[in-house]
């Protein structure tokens, strides 16, 4: 099916696609007001601040709700399938980035302050929003993803380590020393391995104390594992990031918003949608 002409197409091009002046003109001033309506949300927070700048707040929160509230708007009308969009991950977010506002509006009485409260601070997950952007974020998923199973077995390696490290401990030590539990000793060799170091907990004999010692060298060495795995899968999907690069158009399909898609695709990857009219010439054949 044809993706309707006219100012639909040309608004599409505007807000769905980065790789065009005007795409990227509002991109950057979409983000810029998510930036500066989290930083007004987070400021919101502090007691004495609230208390001499609370009324501009105020003003500044519906301002931002407002342009959302239309920038949400212009998305499902350019979109060729709105109800698609409406109940697609960034389509949600765009609802949840200024359903709060109204909804803290429409409930009243101050015994409801706490529920009023709970949709304020859900205001803060517009910072989602930012993820649409953020082309880099593809190549973390797929680190993250192809390092998983590592990181998953150095996982319950360290866990092992805690649990045995934590019922030595509690051997050593006893209740006479605050180590009045298992559960207790494991927590405390968590917090040392980790290098945290609450010190709600310590060793009182000197053979604990040995024992302590040589967790907290065990937790140097442990840190850099994670480190490590994650770097290198980082380093190779750079890498294949690199090699495809010139081979891939970012313009996401009409109809679900995928990106990217090979240069010499005719249709979308995830749902059909024929993507010639998309393409750049040298790419249709």
């Amino acid at each position: 099916m044809e993706r309707p002409r006219g100012w639909r197409d040309s608004l599409y091009r505007i807000i769905f696609e980065s790789d065009t002046p005007s795409g990227r003109a509002f991109d950057i001033v979409l983000i810029t007001a998510i930036l500066l309506s989290v930083t007004i949300i987070i400021l919101e927070s502090l007691p004495e601040v609230r208390e001499v700048y609370g009324g501009y707040f105020m003003a500044a929160e519906w301002f931002f709700t407002i342009l959302f509230t239309i920038e949400y708007a212009l998305r499902l009308m350019s979109a060729h399938r709105p109800i698609r969009y409406a109940f697609s991950f960034y389509g949600l977010v765009d609802l949840i980035a200024v359903a709060p506002t109204y909804l803290s509006a429409l409930i009243p009485g101050a015994q409801y302050f706490l529920v009023v409260r709970m949709l304020r601070i859900l205001r803060i997950f517009r910072v989602l929003k930012l993820v649409e952007y953020l082309n880099e974020a593809g190549t973390i998923t797929r680190a993250l993803r192809a390092s998983r199973r590592k990181i998953e077995v150095f996982i319950v390696t360290v866990f092992t380590m805690v649990v045995i490290l934590g019922s030595l401990m509690y051997l050593v030590e006893g209740p006479e020393n605050g180590f009045t539990s298992i559960p207790l000793s494991i927590y405390w060799a968590i917090v040392t391995l980790t290098t945290v170091g609450y010190g709600d907990i310590s060793p009182q004999t000197a053979l604990g104390q040995g024992l302590a010692a040589i967790i907290m060298l065990l937790g140097y060495g442990i840190i850099a594992v994670p480190t490590g795995i994650v770097t290198n899968e980082l380093a190779r999907s750079e890498r294949e990031t690199r090699d495809v690069a010139a081979a891939v158009v970012t313009a996401p399909c009409p109809r679900c918003s995928f990106a990217p898609h090979d240069a010499d695709a005719r249709f979308c990857k995830a749902c059909g949608e024929r993507l010639e009219a998309r393409m750049p010439p040298e790419s249709r054949g």
